[in-house]
């Protein structure tokens, strides 16, 4: 079964027991058995083992993960380290730059965001490779709204950025008042001159962070 290592495990216990988890860990096993999957089976759920429950100061949806190859490992819109970064990450240094002034990282690995409280979480956590949503509306969906309404219901503020239109599908569960949600379109090529570009999503974020006595993010700090 799934050991995530920290409070996400006791969190999600009812999750990982319930038929419909049961029968996407079945889906997995065929898909990884037959196909090219990502990210890698072990990195699954690296964006919850970096970022416990506890630690959540921000929450980036995504849509699925990369589905070439290398690129994936488990935090939405991040690359591993050595690859490239995509045209929607770059896309996202620089709305970063133009906002905070922030330079342009050489590197598109951004589990120094995950390690500060920014939880990286796709809506599907897995992908067939040069498949798009081929994973999608199998059971992912399900486990990570319920990720997102267990932390809706946290004391402590959070900042909520959804970033294109899968993203804003998960609005509604988001009824807190204590937290904040800041929406834009996708970083992507296709989108991003639709509201991304200009959002300051970065610094909004710190603001309401520090409005709350919550040390902000070091955004520059994109690697550990």
């Amino acid at each position: 079964m799934v050991n995530i290592g920290n409070s996400w495990d006791k969190l999600l216990a009812d999750q990982f027991s319930a038929p419909y988890y049961l029968q996407l860990r079945e889906f997995l096993k065929y898909e990884y058995s037959h196909y090219k999957v990502y990210p890698d089976m072990y990195d699954i759920f690296n964006a919850l083992k970096y970022t416990p429950y506890e630690n959540v100061k921000a929450v980036i949806i995504g849509q699925d993960p990369y589905h070439n190859e290398g690129q994936a490992h488990g935090l939405c819109f991040s690359v591993k380290r050595g690859v490239k970064p995509p045209p929607s990450l770059v896309n996202i240094f620089k709305e970063m730059n133009a906002d905070i002034g922030a330079r342009m990282p050489d590197c598109g690995e951004l589990t120094g965001w995950a390690r500060q409280g920014v939880l990286m979480l796709n809506s599907v956590l897995t992908v067939r490779e040069n498949a798009p949503n081929s994973h999608k509306n199998k059971g992912w969906e399900q486990l990570t709204d319920a990720v997102i309404t267990k932390l809706n219901g946290r004391e402590k503020p959070i900042a909520f950025i959804l970033w294109g239109a899968n993203a804003k599908a998960k609005r509604p569960l988001i009824t807190n008042p204590a937290h904040a949600v800041f929406t834009a379109a996708h970083p992507s090529p296709l989108s991003a001159h639709n509201g991304f570009f200009g959002c300051r999503h970065f610094s909004k974020v710190n603001a309401f962070l520090a409005a709350n006595g919550i040390e902000p993010i070091d955004w520059e700090k994109t690697t550990e």
